[in-house]
């Protein structure tokens, strides 16, 4: 077994990708886990997705960079051992964590299932779990999360491409069904084809809505059209479409 990093303070050895200056370089890092406990499920990770919030945080743009940091936050796995009280899950299924793990489950806002606005919330990684260690993220062999924050993957997604939902997905799926926009018929339009744009346009697209793209790159229009299958291509910068 390979010696960890920095001094053991978990009984399960784990290993990963971090950064430990604002270089933002990644390189291998071993570090520890906690034992599965009573509410916990823990699960071998196959992929993991990579969001822009991830390099963010490794070169300290935002500020509040701890090293190592150990990033990811799209994580999907197998289920390799549940706690006693583990209700939802049991060994072999398919699961994934975004980009929290745990929260005070006692606040108005945990209790609106609005965890996210919880101001003790504490998030994959970069954050100080309830027992005061360092939380790690996807970048790593496997996870171990309280069950509230795992979600189940269905078996006939792959898991290449349901990382990612965890949050660029879940990022715009969330807005369009909240504010009622997910009704056949209805038109949205969506700004940027980017990592989230591709996403709104497919979801709003299985939806049964009318979408128009509208971006500054002229030859993302052939993307938009013939392959995520938007309705209408508009080019932010042409003065002229923008009329219409």
């Amino acid at each position: 077994m390979a010696p960890a990093d920095h001094e053991n303070q978990h009984p399960i050895a784990a290993y990963g990708y971090a950064a430990r200056d604002t270089s933002g370089h990644l390189s291998p890092f071993n570090f520890s886990r906690r034992a599965t406990g009573e509410t916990d499920v823990a699960f071998n990770i196959t992929y993991c997705g990579i969001c822009h919030s991830d390099l963010h945080f490794i070169k300290n743009e935002w500020g509040n960079a701890s090293y190592p940091a150990v990033p990811g936050h799209e994580l999907v796995g197998i289920v390799t051992e549940v706690g006693s009280k583990v209700t939802k899950y049991k060994v072999g299924d398919r699961v994934g964590v975004g980009c929290m793990v745990q929260s005070c489950r006692s606040c108005t806002n945990c209790a609106d299932n609005l965890e996210n606005y919880c101001p003790r919330l504490i998030l994959t990684y970069g954050s100080s779990n309830l027992d005061g260690t360092m939380t790690y993220g996807g970048y790593s062999n496997f996870m171990v999360c309280d069950e509230h924050f795992i979600i189940r993957i269905p078996d006939n997604l792959p898991f290449d491409g349901a990382a990612p939902l965890l949050c660029a997905g879940i990022t715009v799926f969330s807005p369009l069904k909240y504010y009622g926009l997910n009704k056949p018929g209805m038109h949205v339009g969506v700004v940027g084809l980017g990592g989230l744009g591709h996403m709104a346009v497919k979801f709003a697209k299985a939806m049964g809505l009318k979408v128009t793209v509208i971006s500054t790159s002229p030859n993302k229009k052939e993307e938009a059209i013939e392959r995520l299958g938007a309705d209408a291509f508009l080019v932010s910068r042409d003065t002229e479409q923008m009329k219409v």
